[in-house]
């Protein structure tokens, strides 16, 4: 049967322009909310992330106030174990008197001493091109090594002395006896030259030598050879 529609055309049209304005305004209204929600789901990540750099950067203020402590802590431990090893070497194993008492007794007869001299330094690492490329096995060996290094001495005691002799034989023997001390070693003769003192000639000389660094008296060693000194 044949449907015949008596409603005006303006009327269905304003009809339908509602209807299609209510879907664009359900659909704007949609888009709307979608937009919102994406804006406060960025936001939301935005301040987590925000929070996590501020945890991060916190962290890694945190491990570089560490290093520095830790930085600091070994600077002291060095310059402690510096200091105790200069105290250490301060305590001469060695006596300078015993030193002396040692040089005198090994004197000829007819060789007398005019002017001693003992000095001291500290001896150094070489540091050699590579040195860098070693850092790591050196760093690696340090706690290792602190304790032999605390063993040995790091400094050396250098003798200087001039003396008188009648001839050359007198201070080759002399150099010969101290050469054979278990004190001394590297004895070596500086000059030799001939003076006139008092109207007779004589050999001025003198020589170095270096206290031996593995040297270690003890107490019935130091007595004896001071015994022995007092002797002459």
């Amino acid at each position: 049967m044949l449907k015949i529609n008596f409603a005006p055309d303006e009327y269905i049209q304003k009809k339908q322009s509602l209807r299609m304005n209510r879907l664009c305004l359900v659909m704007f209204v949609f888009l709307m909310c979608i937009l919102t929600g994406m804006f406060v789901l960025i936001k939301f990540r935005q301040r987590t992330i925000v929070r996590e750099v501020a945890e991060v950067n916190l962290m890694m203020q945190q491990g570089a106030e560490a290093i520095q402590q830790l930085e600091e802590l070994q600077t002291k431990r060095k310059m402690m174990m510096k200091a105790a090893l200069i105290t250490a070497e301060l305590i001469e194993p060695v006596p300078r008197s015993v030193i002396l008492a040692s040089l005198t007794n090994n004197l000829p007869g007819g060789v007398s001493l005019t002017q001693l001299k003992l000095s001291q330094r500290e001896l150094k690492r070489p540091v050699g091109s590579n040195d860098y490329s070693n850092k790591f096995e050196a760093r690696k060996s340090t706690i290792q090594s602190d304790s032999e290094t605390a063993a040995k001495r790091r400094t050396e005691t250098n003798v200087e002395l001039e003396g008188i002799a009648a001839s050359n034989i007198q201070v080759a023997a002399y150099i010969e006896r101290l050469s054979g001390s278990s004190l001394f070693e590297g004895v070596a003769l500086v000059h030799s030259k001939q003076r006139t003192i008092s109207g007779e000639k004589c050999l001025e000389f003198k020589l170095t030598a270096m206290l031996s660094r593995q040297a270690e008296l003890t107490r019935g060693d130091m007595v004896s050879i001071k015994q022995a000194g007092s002797r002459l």
